[in-house]
């Protein structure tokens, strides 16, 4: 039996996430400490210690890839008309008031692809914490698991 105790705790780590929006990489650092310092406790409070962490850095990894995977399209975009890159490859593309360049579709897919992967994140820490609040376990989806 789980008691009401490691139930707020396992629930605080989930939410302490949120703690991002006051504190620069307060989604790392509340989850982490808060586990911790209780991890002991309890094989329940460790459990959810360790899906929030996971799910953070995984979070983070995958915005790490993103980004990565996206920044040669607007270098190239905005270098093209310096002798610094000899590159024509996008010789195609024109900024024109009635004809929009792909690269504003590839970057409006990408913010409007960041927004819904926002949104998902808020939705599935809030669902994390309500399993830890009724004592169920929780795995995030898609979630690389680094503490084992």
């Amino acid at each position: 039996m789980i008691d009401n105790h490691h139930k707020n705790l396992a629930t605080f780590i989930h939410l302490s996430t949120f703690s991002r929006f006051v504190i620069p990489f307060g989604n790392f650092i509340g989850p982490i400490v808060l586990w911790a310092a209780n991890k002991n406790k309890s094989e329940f409070i460790d459990q959810h210690g360790k899906q929030a962490i996971n799910f953070q850095i995984s979070v983070l990894l995958y915005a790490i890839i993103i980004g990565t995977i996206s920044v040669p399209f607007f270098i190239f975009k905005l270098f093209r008309g310096l002798d610094v890159i000899d590159f024509h490859g996008f010789h195609d593309f024109h900024v024109n008031v009635g004809e929009p360049s792909p690269l504003l579709y590839i970057g409006g897919g990408l913010g409007a692809l960041a927004i819904i992967a926002f949104i998902i994140e808020l939705a599935l820490i809030v669902k994390a914490s309500l399993s830890a609040r009724d004592g169920q376990p929780y795995k995030y989806p898609f979630t690389i698991n680094f503490l084992k």
